[in-house]
Parts: structure tokens; C-alpha cells; sequence
């Protein structure tokens, strides 16, 4: 049986493509009849992304969202699942949740076929349908800036020391854009003070920003890891908080300009 639907894509008129790979909340239901009862509620969820960035959407950003559940892939791992972090993290397939415990009852796990089949219908349709996209815009405007979409609770101790700044911003250690580009970002996050912002600490880009991160054939990348407590409760029922949002939105909506206007100046200059 093919898995339906593995992805929602929205097609723009920018050079920009909006990635939220961890949005998803489709199981299959080999991994539904699995779960425990704490990853059932899919807590690890980047939950409300595309609400939050739609305003990207409607300046003319394509858009491109995964719709199944990272506990069933994860999307921003490589293929191979080689790892990505030398601290604490998951993996392709997570058999743990952020805070380390167990996503599979015991001896419920996926079989090794049912993976294969998500990594072909789900993991391969999304990164070719994001390259598709990368290409066609590219093509369009002789450069494309891949914006990669995500956030996470502000409090894991399994994952980071304290309390997660509020915006972390990863380049992969300045490599996947140029090295202008991410000024125009840290200049845009310091003009404001509402937000404590961090770049290349310890969120520096998944594997959709590190992969697709091509500055010398002007494809750049840019990861933003946001901390939850800034537009919803980031405990169950992980509600949107619309006026917390809003507040967000104020300094998303001049970083996500200023990437634009550094892609207008970079072609104003060819």
C-alpha cells in the first residue's frame, strides 16, 4: 500500500523556499499502535510552524511542509542516518523522544521493510520535490535561499544546558550560505532587543540545511530553531498563543525581508 500525501507544497513567486519538515502529525498505523503513551501525544512535534510563517507565505514564498510525523522519519536526518551532532540527539528513525524516553512500546518497533517503505514514499518524495523547487527558483532568479523551519520546547535538559535562546540561527559553522548573508541575518536579529538570538550555537543546521547549503552555486541555507515558549504553550495541548505570536512575527517578518533584500542586492551586483 503507498503512503498518501507525504508532503503539502505551496508554490511561490520569490526566491524563497520556506521548509518545515518537522510540522507533520500522520502516523501510519504500524507506528500509531506502537507508541507509548508519552510519544502518542507527539510532543516532539515543531507544532504551529506554517501558522506562524504565513505571512512568508503570502509575500510569495514557497512553501513546503512534511505531513507524517518525524517518529515515523525524520526528514532533516540524512538517509544513511549517519549522525548529525556528537551530543545527545535522534536519528532517522527516533526511537527516543528529546527528553530520552522510549517512542516504541517494547518489541513494537517498525520492521526493517516498513522503514525502507518510509524512506521511499516519505524521506525521498520531500527532498526531491525541495530540490525540484531550489532548481526551478534558481533557474528563475540565478540564486535561491532555502529558509529551514523549525522549533522546540526552550527547556531539555537531554539536549542543552538552561534555557534555549530564544532565536538559534544555523549556518553550519558559516559554510552554508555566504558569509553576507548570515551578517544580514545577525544584523537584523540585533536590531531588536525582545529576543535573545544565538548563530551556529547548539542548533547549527540539520541535514536539509547542511545538504542544500550550496553558496558557491547560489543555493544558501539558513536553519532557524525557535524556542516554543515565545508562540505556544509548550506543554499539552501545545495551543497557539496568538498575541505571543504576533509579537514573534515582528522580528521573523524583517529577517525573513532582509534575506530578500540581500538576494536583490546580490543581483543588482551580478
Amino acid at each position: 500500500m503507498t503512503l498518501p500525501e507525504p508532503f503539502s507544497f505551496v508554490s511561490g513567486t520569490l526566491p524563497l523556499l520556506i521548509s518545515i519538515p518537522h510540522a507533520g502529525v500522520t502516523l501510519t498505523p504500524e507506528v500509531e499502535n506502537a507508541l507509548t503513551p508519552e510519544a502518542a501525544v507527539l510532543s516532539d512535534t515543531d507544532w504551529h510552524i506554517p501558522r506562524l510563517y504565513d505571512f512568508a507565505r503570502k509575500m510569495g514564498a514557497s512553501m513546503l511542509k512534511g505531513n507524517y510525523s518525524r517518529l515515523v522519519i525524520d526528514l532533516n536526518r540524512p538517509a544513511d542516518d549517519q549522525p548529525l551532532y556528537t551530543t545527545a540527539t535522534t536519528g532517522l528513525f527516533p526511537e527516543t523522544l528529546f527528553d530520552g524516553r522510549p517512542v516504541f512500546k517494547t518489541g513494537q518497533t517498525p520492521t526493517p521493510q516498513q522503514r525502507q517503505q518510509y524512506l521511499r514514499e516519505i524521506w525521498h518524495p520531500y527532498h526531491q520535490q525541495l530540490q525540484r523547487e531550489l532548481d526551478r527558483l534558481r533557474a528563475e532568479f540565478g540564486y535561491v535561499l532555502l529558509f529551514d523551519a523549525h522549533s522546540i520546547a526552550s527547556l531539555i535538559p537531554r539536549l542543552f544546558d538552561g534555557r534555549l535562546p530564544d532565536l538559534n540561527i544555523g549556518t553550519n559553522g558559516g559554510t552554508s550560505c555566504d558569509p553576507q548573508l548570515e551578517a544580514q541575518i545577525i544584523a537584523s536579529c540585533a536590531a531588536q532587543n525582545t529576543f535573545s538570538y544565538v548563530v551556529n550555537g547548539r542548533f547549527k543546521g540539520g541535514y536539509i540545511t547542511r545538504e542544500y547549503g550550496k553558496p558557491t552555486l547560489e543555493q544558501h541555507a539558513i536553519q532557524l530553531e525557535l524556542a516554543q515558549k515565545n508562540y505556544m504553550q509548550e506543554e499539552i495541548p501545545f495551543d497557539y498563543q496568538p498575541d505571543n505570536a504576533a509579537q514573534l512575527q515582528g522580528i521573523l517578518q524583517p529577517l525573513i525581508t532582509a534575506l530578500l533584500e540581500w538576494g536583490s542586492q546580490q543581483k543588482t551586483l551580478s
